[in-house]
């Protein structure tokens, strides 16, 4: 018999929406310094734009300054995420799409769909500090966005 999924139970399952929807608004914000409590200090992270980055600097320096500053609108959709969690709680996995807007050379805006998965542990000053981060576009969406906004903190 295979085991059911372990669902993360609600109060784990609220905190880990709410840590999603407060880190979505650093994203949107190009507020990196914002972003770093969320984050543990030697991140394991990869993504459309890196293979492997370890450390939250590395990873700022090699992703999110070639996405943060040239898209915008990023926001996870909570009715789409999936939680799951330990049964001690000392562990979980957001499991989510996400949405933004890319932007062609010309400036026309466009859909600029993905996935993520987020591995998540207690503590820090956001409540849950991430150890992992894979986030990805669709297939046949566009890595390159050209987009121009400014860093608002580092």
């Amino acid at each position: 018999m295979t085991p059911d999924l372990p669902e993360a139970p609600p109060p784990i399952r609220d905190a880990i929406l709410d840590w999603l929807d407060r880190f979505s608004a650093t994203v949107r914000e190009v507020d990196y310094r914002s972003a770093y409590p969320f984050w543990h200090p030697r991140i394991i992270a990869f993504g459309t734009v890196q293979a492997l980055v370890e450390g939250l600097e590395p990873w700022r320096d090699q992703q999110w300054e070639s996405v943060w500053p040239k898209t915008s609108d990023f926001r996870f959709p909570r009715d789409a995420a999936r939680v799951l969690a330990s049964p001690d709680g000392r562990m979980a996995v957001a499991i989510a799409p996400f949405t933004s807007t890319g932007y062609a050379p010309d400036g026309t805006p466009f859909d600029r769909p993905g996935r993520a998965t987020l591995i998540l542990v207690p503590g820090g000053t956001e409540g849950w500090l991430g150890v992992h981060s894979h986030m990805s576009l669709r297939r046949g969406v566009p890595a390159d966005s050209h987009g121009n906004r400014p860093v608002k903190a580092r």
